[in-house]
């Protein structure tokens, strides 16, 4: 195909991988039990095996496959690398362009349940006002788009990667989303981008405190130091190995799956609004869905291998176009609204919600759509 066509895309594991997947799960050599009865030493033996063997005797691959391939997917080339995404497109053709870009460890899965009330609001109880014409790729390493073979591909290069494929879609005028590394690459957008990307959107704002303020914080802006300190401290140990040596991390995740599954969960129960247990916050059945889109393209070193790309020189460019912000409770990292106005030139949207964690769309579907359609209405 030529280096800007755009092919039709369906996610098909074949009968050999599955059958693989279901051998690797009941061989898994197990470690011994953790000596704590909470989740403080990592996730618990008992969960893990409880999953495995859901995964391999009952989880039906198909029956989410098809669930997965009911939005229309298409593969292109961009900057050597081939980007897989889904596009949606409207019925209602004034309809605004949105770009949304997850992070790790998520994957387009965690959009499964926005995207329809996002491009069709009138067919889930929305106005036609609120129509967006949604694209959502998928991140170079991750799911199925294409590992990078060469070195480079930071935040700010998937930014211009983005840039191009909104243009390769007809789109000139658009709004972008993000969250976690999404959100660092559509901020990245907001300064790279300012022809043609009208404002941005972010449920992880990665606004570090104001100095000016230190001695004179509010208690939620108190709260929010404290838990940078508590997540330095004791939630950093997989992104410190992932920003410095994703390739060895990488053989134990792509040969075993409860290795892969383990490494993930284990962040939706620290990062959901779950109440102590994953699944209060998602099903087994979502949460699976997301590991598969690391397992089955065995992305485990090419996804991490975005940490050590973009730790090393993080991007501090100043963002040219307004920035909504939904602060989510139970979110990883959080600002306050003045160090916010204070980071970004123009604040077009400050909410902040009751409940929800890191991923959003995943997590509270309905809350996700009305932060952006609360938050671009004025761009229309």
């Amino acid at each position: 195909m030529s280096t800007d066509s755009v092919s039709p895309f369906r996610i098909h594991a074949t009968d050999a991988e599955l059958e693989d997947l279901k051998r690797r799960l009941r061989a898994t050599r197990w470690p011994e039990h953790e000596t704590v009865d909470d989740w403080s030493q990592g996730i618990p033996l008992a969960y893990v095996q409880e999953i495995a063997s859901y995964w391999a005797e009952t989880y039906d691959w198909r029956a989410r496959e098809a669930r997965l391939n009911a939005f229309p997917q298409f593969h292109t080339e961009i900057d050597g690398c081939a980007i897989h995404f889904v596009h949606v497109r409207s019925p209602h053709e004034d309809a605004l362009p949105l770009l949304i870009t997850h992070g790790w460890p998520g994957s387009i899965v965690e959009f499964q349940e926005v995207i329809g009330p996002l491009s069709d609001p009138t067919a889930h109880g929305g106005a036609a006002r609120d129509a967006f014409h949604v694209v959502c790729p998928s991140l170079p390493g991750y799911g199925f788009s294409g590992k990078p073979s060469a070195t480079g591909w930071d935040g700010r290069r998937i930014a211009d990667a983005w840039g191009v494929l909104m243009q390769r879609l007809g789109y000139s005028r658009y709004v972008a989303q993000g969250g976690d590394w999404g959100a660092l690459v559509t901020t990245c957008i907001g300064h790279q981008d300012p022809k043609h990307c009208a404002a941005i959107h972010l449920n992880m704002p990665m606004v570090p405190p104001d100095p000016e303020t230190k001695d004179d914080l509010t208690p939620a802006e108190q709260a929010s130091r404290a838990a940078m300190l508590e997540h330095r401290r004791w939630g950093t140990g997989y992104s410190k190995q992932q920003s410095t040596r994703p390739q060895t991390l990488g053989y134990g995740l792509v040969d075993s799956p409860a290795g892969q599954a383990a490494w993930i969960l284990e962040k939706f129960w620290a990062w959901t609004d779950c109440d102590g247990h994953p699944e209060n916050a998602l099903t087994r059945d979502q949460l699976l869905d997301n590991v598969m889109l690391y397992w089955l393209p065995g992305t485990g070193a090419s996804s991490a291998r975005l940490y050590w790309e973009s730790f090393r020189k993080p991007p501090r460019d100043p963002v040219q176009v307004p920035v909504g912000c939904s602060i989510f409770p139970k979110e990883i990292l959080y600002t306050s609204r003045r160090w916010a106005e204070k980071h970004f030139g123009s604040l077009l949207y400050w909410n902040e919600l009751e409940r929800g964690g890191h991923f959003a769309a995943f997590e509270q579907p309905a809350i996700f759509v009305d932060e952006l359609r609360n938050c671009f209405r004025p761009l229309r």
